[in-house]
């Protein structure tokens, strides 16, 4: 008898149809406007043969290898073995450590979206773990916004993310605005997901209602697919990398013709005087005028100009993308994104001024926020040590060296024991390469994992992890309203345990189970953390009880109600009364804060910096396209690439790389031929499409496909299967933010002339019993 039952994912909410057991099929909920087709590709993943089945130690790292002869990890051989003698290899090496390097040598970043779920958050129970058995070096920040996360509390204060609600709404641009000018563009596909997940896609709708209301939209990217066709926006092909110099040169148009707005820039803004003498020249003799600008851009002077003239005669709103900022001097274009909006006259007024990542997630600009959510405990880490997340690698091959993290210096720790669970650092670090030597230095590598992907199978001892199919929790999603049941779907595959029952297991044979676990088994902490929830919102919450809920699948929060803190319309209002939490309390155009670190690449106000890897480098004459490695349209990052709908959108089994019609016939390249992109870092095999949505001297190959190296153990060695991480520098966007510049990467590609070798990324590696 088929059995219908409520799953919650990063990709939305669906239904999950089963029958003795067995996963049939995941439906789309009814009430749904634009369900993803990543729910119902995870059945074929469910049971597939990736399946990491028992707990599992390299070979290599069993047998005891000495460490500097043993740079196997990632092409070894692995034993399994039974679930107690792998909890006590781990807690004997966890203690090991600890003794002889102390805890900071324990790296428990572990950086990635694992699965929704307020309990079974990964990362929430990894860190609680190690923190409870002395502490760990955790990492900060996101590979995603990594530079906005730093510069943003500079130039507008509060929390690196409480942007989120000082921004328009859609709702409230299909009323005020007039012109959208979204740098990055609005992918709609990046919509498909919201972290810990969503009850309904709305963004489409709220985008089409829009539209319907007259508001006119100009996408300004590399990409002519970045915005949705039926936006009919206006598309400028832009350099990539150089949204700066755009927007620069947008701002000194209206600068020299008297189109800014002088009274915001002096009542609610610091520093304009000083940045306007950049932006004319006076400092370097050089005016970052449109003439300037089209020079770098490939914007037209006269469009630039048009634009300038539009932004200061209508009601507008400037957007800006996550996509920008992961690149050389990232944090230049989200400040220069800010002061171009302080310009125009709209800022702080309904409906219009600045917002950043709309459409990257479905939360960005359909809600404010909502009500908080009882989560698993966190527990205060003893350890200070801390890496900005994108110097992993840095921190393997250079332990001891000093960096520069936003005005502190900071100290590299050695890791010794590198503790993975949730996310996949072979998916979004950069030069996959120079990661895979880094990933050699560590004494020991622990990961829990569903299946054996590239990270798996580059860890010493692997532990079989439940999906979210396979155990009980609940979703709440950031900003989304509503609580989504998660009852289990079906019983773990094989020998999976769930990371609660594995660190359960763990501080057992440590000592500390009771203060872990707190006598509750995971169902009582599902349904304390529900409750939790409930008693938090006082009398104003109509939530069930937890009984009830669970009948019901969903619940549904009070909405927040502004307005917010730092908001911009209070601060055009009476920046006196409603100052911005700043130095200057104010919007910073000019840091004296950043200003005084004195790093060389990222000065006290915005400006443009030259890319290290850009279509106008010497370094072009050698590899002429730039590569956009962005967010895949068939799956999240590189979860469930070997799902159905990420496996049914491969070529020949591979990634598709998209090229420029021009750019493909110059190669001698048709559309489904395999082909071979190459710079020195690396060498990938993709399946050619050709679009002329792609500017010419651009390829976009979307991040996520399994890491599939010919041979693992060697440097450069070609992937068979699509990852652009191996052609992308591990560079920081700067000293200010540390952040990754993968966007910032020149490439060449051609014809794969030898027969394709077969894609491996989803077979398990050896197996011995």
């Amino acid at each position: 008898m088929e059995r219908r039952m409520s799953v919650a994912t990063h990709w939305g909410s669906f239904v999950a149809v089963v029958d003795s057991g067995r996963l049939v099929r995941i439906e789309p909920t009814g009430d749904d406007p634009a369900p993803s087709p990543i729910g119902p590709g995870m059945v074929t993943a469910a049971d597939d043969s990736a399946r990491v089945m028992r707990p599992a130690v390299r070979k290599g790292w069993l047998n005891g290898l000495p460490r500097d002869r043993d740079t196997a990890r990632g092409a070894d051989a692995f034993v399994e073995v039974s679930w107690d003698d792998a909890i006590t290899l781990v807690s004997d090496e966890l203690r090991r450590v600890r003794a002889e390097h102390g805890d900071s040598a324990v790296f428990g970043g572990s950086y990635g979206w694992a699965s929704a779920g307020a309990f079974h958050n990964a990362q929430g129970q990894l860190h609680r773990f190690l923190a409870l058995g002395g502490g760990y070096t955790d990492s900060r920040n996101t590979y995603s916004t990594a530079a906005l996360e730093v510069i943003l509390p500079h130039v507008i204060g509060g929390h690196p993310w409480s942007y989120q609600s000082r921004m328009p709404m859609w709702d409230e641009i299909a009323e005020h605005c007039e012109l959208v000018v979204a740098f990055g563009g609005l992918a709609l596909k990046n919509s498909q997901i919201n972290p810990g997940g969503l009850a309904r896609h709305q963004t489409q709708d709220l985008q089409r209602r829009c539209r319907a209301a007259g508001v006119r939209f100009v996408n300004v990217s590399p990409l002519r697919s970045d915005v949705a066709g039926f936006l009919d926006a206006e598309w400028l092909p832009v350099v990539p990398n150089t949204d700066t110099a755009a927007m620069l040169g947008i701002a000194h148009t209206m600068l020299v013709n008297g189109w800014h707005d002088e009274d915001f820039l002096r009542r609610c803004c610091v520093g304009f005087d000083r940045f306007a003498s950049y932006l004319l020249g006076e400092l370097d003799g050089v005016p970052k005028d449109a003439a300037w600008a089209a020079g770098i851009t490939g914007i037209s002077h006269d469009v630039i100009t048009d634009l300038a003239r539009r932004l200061t005669t209508q009601r507008s709103l400037i957007m800006v993308n996550y996509a920008v900022q992961r690149a050389d001097h990232g944090e230049q274009p989200i400040w220069m994104s800010v002061v171009l909006a302080a310009m125009t006259g709209s800022m702080g007024r309904a409906g219009c001024g600045w917002g950043a990542g709309y459409a990257t997630m479905d939360a960005t600009g359909v809600a404010p926020g909502r009500p908080s959510v009882a989560s698993i405990p966190a527990v205060p880490n003893p350890v200070p040590d801390f890496i900005p997340v994108a110097r992993i690698a840095d921190t393997l091959l250079h332990p001891g060296r000093t960096i520069d993290y936003d005005g502190r210096r900071l100290t590299l720790p050695e890791l010794r024991l590198v503790y993975w669970c949730g996310g996949n650092p072979f998916h979004h670090h950069q030069d996959l390469h120079r990661l895979a030597r880094a990933w050699q230095a560590p004494d020991t590598v622990v990961v829990h994992e569903a299946w054996w992907n590239t990270t798996a199978k580059f860890a010493d001892i692997v532990l079989p992890v439940a999906t979210g199919l396979e155990r009980d929790d609940f979703a709440a999603g950031f900003s989304d309203p509503h609580l989504v049941a998660m009852p289990k779907v079906r019983a773990p595959e094989g020998e999976s345990r769930t990371d609660h029952q594995i660190f359960a297991a763990l501080a057992s044979r440590l000592g500390y189970e009771q203060e872990f676990t707190e006598s509750r088994s995971e169902i009582e902490w599902v349904r304390h953390l529900y409750e939790q929830t409930r008693a938090g919102l006082g009398d104003d919450a109509a939530l069930p009880d937890f009984d009830d809920f669970w009948r019901r699948s969903t619940a549904e929060l009070p909405a927040l109600v502004g307005p917010f803190p730092g908001s911009f319309q209070a601060l055009r209002s009476d920046p006196q009364r409603f100052p911005l939490p700043t130095p200057s309390g104010r919007i910073e155009i000019f840091s004296e804060e950043i200003d005084a670190f004195g790093y060389d690449d990222c000065a006290g106000h915005p400006r443009w910096y030259e890319p290290v890897e850009w279509l106008r480098a010497g370094l072009s004459n050698r590899f002429p396209l730039h590569l956009i490695s962005n967010q895949p349209a068939s799956r999240l990052h590189s979860q469930y690439d070997n799902g159905g709908h990420s496996l049914d959108s491969k070529i020949r089994g591979r990634e598709p790389v998209t090229l420029n019609p021009s750019d493909a016939a110059a190669r001698g390249i048709e559309g489904g031929m395999v082909v071979r992109l190459y710079n020195d870092r690396g060498s990938c095999l993709a399946g050619a499409v050709l679009s002329d949505d792609v500017m010419p001297g651009v390829v976009q190959l979307s991040t996520g496909a399994w890491w599939d190296p010919v041979r693992p153990g060697l440097s450069g060695t070609l992937d068979r299967h699509g990852n652009p991480n191996v052609l992308t520098a591990d560079r920081p966007c700067s000293r200010l933010s540390q952040g990754p510049s993968a966007l910032s990467a020149l490439v060449d590609v051609e014809v794969y002339a030898d027969p394709p070798p077969d894609v491996l990324a989803f077979s398990p590696p050896g197996l011995e019993h």
